[in-house]
């Protein structure tokens, strides 16, 4: 079955992100542009459970090893838009509660079989991110690929030690950068 995820990203600044752009428009398939709201319900060093919400759809998500890994089982499972406020308030009744929320434009493309997504996430920055889906068997191999593709595009890999404490300083701090409590009283 092929339902593990690999992937690497790297954060990257707004004039690389533009240079890209331009790139991949060149180079690559668009996909899509798509407005995101993720909300991560529950992280651990075993798994993490999101809650995506798109203009068409939104996902029930369930990946399993640790947040920033390389690659890890997925597992997604699609719902009709107007069920995300549904399926948030059916987790909160079973105790899961907004840890992180985010809000993306997600550019989406396809590169020598490769998916690209360009984010632009509000109060957390730029990243690239190219993805492909595999087999356990093949994981090391795709990554070794990806991580040669991230290379000709002219990014280096940011260190996981660096997307760790992005991500807890954001984690801690999501509410404060979106001025969140004020936007759900309006």
């Amino acid at each position: 079955m092929k339902n593990i995820e690999v992937e690497v990203r790297s954060l990257i600044t707004k004039g690389e992100y533009k240079r890209l752009l331009e790139k991949l428009d060149k180079e690559a398939k668009f996909v899509d542009l798509i407005k995101e709201e993720t909300v991560y319900l529950s992280f651990n060093n075993k798994k993490d459970l999101r809650l995506r919400r798109s203009e068409k759809e939104t996902f029930l998500i369930l990946k399993k090893g640790k947040i920033h890994d390389s690659f890890r089982q997925e597992f997604k499972i699609r719902f009709a838009r107007e069920d995300f406020g549904k399926l948030e308030e059916l987790l909160k009744a079973l105790d899961y509660k907004a840890k992180v929320r985010w809000f993306r434009k997600r550019r989406v493309y396809l590169w020598n079989k490769i998916k690209v997504f360009l984010d632009d996430t509000k109060g957390y920055g730029f990243i690239i991110e190219l993805e492909k889906i595999g087999k356990i068997g093949e994981a090391k191999k795709i990554y070794k690929n990806l991580k040669n593709k991230l290379k000709s595009l002219g990014i280096k890999i940011t260190p996981k030690k660096v997307f760790n404490e992005k991500f807890e300083y954001y984690k801690n701090n999501w509410q404060k950068i979106l001025n969140y409590e004020n936007r759900k009283n309006n």
